[in-house]
């Protein structure tokens, strides 16, 4: 039941978006942004149906497929409810924030993109990395790896290391958001959450564990 509330009021939000830009419809331009660059300029544009209904719209149909992909691992018992449920309102966040800049842009508004994705990605490493080591082996959340997954020790040592450097490079995301961006300093740190704990459990699959 709980889960089912969580779905409607996430899709409720989701449908938010929406519901504005087909008020503000008429207000709208034909072309509208749908991307900006690490300087915070629009650099990828839409048609005005696409950007206000299917990007949205798209989101929303994610939201609802979610829980029947999460329903279908065999080990989905297992899963963090709290991990599940920084996964369910991620979405809706996500479709608050980008389809509510594309629209702000659409009207003339200016919001500071290159800060507020950053700032927002480093808060969703936070949450994950505190969940991460709290997670059970599962074939849907958390570092899916066939070590981790053949391994119960290995799957518990990998998350601990992982949800540390999720917590560090959240924080280094948070930080950075008050400052000038730019590629190398947005893929390095993800890349090092990605592959050093990678690494660190297959080393541990070739110390047997």
């Amino acid at each position: 039941m709980k889960n089912k509330r969580t779905l409607i009021l996430t899709s409720l939000i989701c449908l938010i978006p929406i519901l504005v830009g087909a008020a503000v419809y008429s207000r709208l331009p034909e072309t509208m942004p749908t991307h900006w660059n690490f300087q915070g300029e629009a650099d990828g544009w839409s048609s005005r149906p696409v950007a206000v209904f299917a990007l949205p719209g798209i989101l929303l149909a994610v939201n609802l497929l979610l829980p029947l992909a999460l329903k279908a691992d065999p080990k989905h018992e297992n899963m963090s409810p709290a991990l599940k449920a920084v996964v369910f309102w991620t979405i809706p966040v996500l479709s608050l924030v980008c389809s509510g800049a594309t629209i702000a842009a659409g009207l003339g508004y200016h919001l500071s993109i290159e800060r507020i994705v950053p700032a927002l990605m480093g808060v969703l490493f936070v949450l994950i990395g505190n969940y991460l080591p709290k997670t059970k082996q599962s074939y849907t959340l958390g570092i899916r790896l066939p070590w981790t997954l053949a391994s119960e020790e290995n799957w518990n040592r990998t998350h601990r290391l992982g949800g540390f450097l999720w917590v560090i490079g959240g924080l280094y995301f948070i930080v950075m958001s008050f400052f000038p961006w730019n590629l190398p300093a947005f893929l390095i740190p993800i890349l090092l959450m990605a592959l050093v704990p990678t690494v660190y459990s297959y080393l541990l699959y070739r110390r047997g564990i």
